[in-house]
């Protein structure tokens, strides 16, 4: 049963933020339940990025295409994979790290996303409204750059966050059937697929958008309009350009 106070259950992302400021007592407990998260082997191979400065958000705009959050949304966290510290920590201690290859980077991209998570979840318990960018991948080499992220650290997501100016409707999701599986994966036939995808190809809004953007079905706005083929095939090789410049595809480290 959904209970209608119950923060995990009713929670809902925030673009439009007041101009009350998040306090540093509230912005430090956020951070300290971020870096309490769950991690790989306590190795805590990801770094939180603080923006509070007009003049660094207004440079970081572009980077995630101008969306309005992210210049009037207080704080912004950019949460990175970041081996650069770790790796130095260990060679400091003459132990030779051997973390410049696609697996640590997916270590550290899940570490990092882990924590953001949390940052989430402890913003929300305050009171306060979240929104994920995931342009962070799509401009990553730009974001290195603003940032000034050395080789080993590579952006994986970032999150506006303040106290929330709008109050949205929940975004639909599918039933917990849909994606639950018990005791091991069961496939879907035609019939499922019909039955967990009912919902949403029948609200109104996604109607809405099918008739906007000239197409028969819901699917097709998101493979031909939202999460284009060629899109993403050009972010997935920036990203893996990335990764090669920052050393986590098997080059020999720095």
């Amino acid at each position: 049963m959904k209970l209608k106070n119950d923060p995990l259950l009713s929670r809902k992302t925030i673009r439009k933020y007041s101009d009350k400021e998040v306090s540093d007592a509230d912005l430090n407990y956020i951070l300290d339940a971020a870096i309490r998260t769950s991690t790989t082997g306590n190795m805590q191979v990801y770094s939180i990025i603080v923006t509070r400065e007009s003049g660094m958000k207004a440079r970081l705009a572009p980077a995630h295409f101008n969306q309005k959050m992210v210049t009037e949304a207080p704080v912004m966290l950019t949460f990175c994979a970041d081996f650069n510290r770790f790796s130095k920590w260990c060679r400091l201690r003459e132990a030779e790290p051997g973390y410049g290859n696609f697996l640590s980077f997916m270590t550290a991209a899940i570490d990092a996303l882990l924590a953001a998570q949390t940052a989430c979840i402890a913003a929300e318990s305050k009171g306060m409204g979240i929104c994920y960018l995931g342009t962070t991948t799509y401009m990553a080499d730009k974001i290195i750059e603003i940032l000034n992220l050395p080789r080993g650290v590579v952006p994986v997501t970032a999150i506006t966050l303040g106290w929330p100016a709008e109050d949205t409707e929940q975004v639909d999701r599918l039933p917990v059937a849909a994606v639950v599986h018990n005791e091991r994966y069961h496939d879907y036939d035609e019939a499922a697929i019909d039955l967990y995808y009912r919902g949403k190809e029948s609200r109104d809004d996604s109607i809405r958008f099918i008739a906007e953007n000239g197409k028969k079905t819901l699917a097709q706005v998101f493979t031909d309009v939202r999460y284009k083929k060629a899109d993403n095939i050009h972010f997935s090789e920036s990203f893996l350009e990335v990764l090669r410049k920052q050393g986590f595809m098997g080059q020999k480290e720095g």
